[in-house]
């Protein structure tokens, strides 16, 4: 039986939040040690508790610089930036860090580093498409913002999808074959696909990012397998978790990295997602297990709700223990 199925788990700027005429290089950040902070489902903390640190964001189409701080959870990062806008959270697709453009590099995912710098990219065009599915594999690679909305990270060049020059790497999938799927995770919004019949056709209605004037430029297929760079530039990150405590940590070991981007390609191979923040936690859990069973254990304990086949958990545990080893 696979694992885990045990159990089931207006555009007004605010003068006070913006700081104008700022030029992008010089942002700073706070002094903060490690804090508790909320886990899912419980009351936000107080203030005192939260890390105190300070980072400075932009709209990525323009807009002057905003200053966040006091966040626990991707949730509340979101809602802080739009506070700085004037804007619904709910406009908000994902971040990128240190560039304007819909790079998948480097996407926002659990860590930021501390004196990385946030661009929000805000819902733009919308659009209906109809696919016919020629083959099983659409191509696509799916991942989420952490807050309800799922999109594309990666088309692979000469995929079913690829030939439909109308879909590109950022679109946040709305609805498939008229199913609203906002709230999906990622591999939920995967297997959605992978279900669907070959040799039919599909409509999916996406929404692009919008789009400042230098950014429209031929789409780019995303990441590439194993093209995930390190994540920040200063000398820890942030690291927002969906469950748990939001903590300031050092940043990851030469090991931790080496394994993390082989379990993010297993996970695309396997399920059609790449989730960096997924692997990283994938990793913690296998890399002080003594054996495989133990790992399976764990991992379902986990997280069980991905319902992940024996075999990837033992791909897995054998990527965990290569990189411990120093064999890639």
């Amino acid at each position: 039986m696979p694992l885990g199925l045990r159990k089931k788990k207006s555009k007004a700027r605010e003068s006070s939040n913006l700081v104008e005429n700022e030029e992008v290089g010089g942002h700073g950040v706070g002094s903060g040690a490690k804090s508790v902070v909320n886990g899912a489902g419980l009351p936000p903390p107080p203030v005192n508790l939260r890390p105190k640190l300070v980072f400075h964001t932009q709209l990525a189409h323009g807009s002057p610089t905003g200053r966040i701080e006091g966040f626990a959870n991707v949730k509340e990062l979101y809602s802080k930036i739009a506070d700085a806008f004037n804007l619904s959270a709910t406009e908000i697709l994902f971040c990128t860090l240190n560039t304007h453009k819909i790079d998948m590099e480097k996407l926002l995912g659990g860590q930021i580093g501390l004196e990385d710098f946030i661009f929000a990219h805000v819902k733009g065009l919308k659009k209906e498409v109809e696919v016919f599915k020629a083959e099983d594999a659409l191509g696509l690679t799916i991942t989420d913002n952490g807050v309800g909305y799922a999109f594309i990270k990666r088309i692979k060049e000469g995929s079913v999808v690829d030939s439909v020059k109308v879909i590109s790497v950022g679109d946040h999938i709305e609805c498939i074959n008229g199913r609203n799927i906002v709230g999906s995770r990622h591999y939920e919004v995967a297997r959605m696909l992978k279900e669907l019949p070959k040799d039919q056709a599909f409509t999916l209605k996406l929404v692009e990012p919008m789009k400042a004037f230098d950014m429209l430029e031929p789409r780019s297929r995303g990441t590439k397998p194993g093209g995930e760079g390190k994540i920040g530039t200063g000398r820890g990150t942030l690291r927002l978790r969906s469950k748990g405590p939001a903590t300031v940590e050092e940043m990851p070991t030469e090991f931790e990295e080496k394994a993390v981007k082989k379990v993010d390609d297993l996970l695309e191979s396997y399920m059609g997602i790449r989730d960096m923040e997924l692997a990283a936690t994938m990793v913690e859990v296998g890399k002080d297990k003594m054996n495989p069973d133990e790992f399976a254990m764990a991992l379902d304990e986990a997280l069980g709700d991905f319902a992940f086949p024996d075999e990837f958990v033992f791909d897995v545990w054998g990527a965990i223990g290569d990189a411990k080893q120093g064999r890639f």
